[in-house]
């Protein structure tokens, strides 16, 4: 996975995310957080079903 750094992801940000009110941020950083678990859930799932997979081979 690929570093950025702070000036990087400064740089990526558009105007309107570095002129929001703490309200706006606020709403942002829910929804980062939201997706962060959606994409860890997302991961086990494909684990559970990759196991349940290779389980079942084998016992056939």
């Amino acid at each position: 996975m690929n570093e950025l750094t702070l000036q990087q992801l400064v740089e990526g940000l558009p105007k309107s995310l570095l002129n929001a009110s703490d309200r706006d941020i606020e709403g942002f950083q829910k929804i980062i957080e939201e997706t962060i678990k959606l994409r860890e859930g997302h991961r086990n799932l494909q684990k559970m079903v990759k196991n349940f997979s290779l389980s079942t081979i084998q016992r056939t």
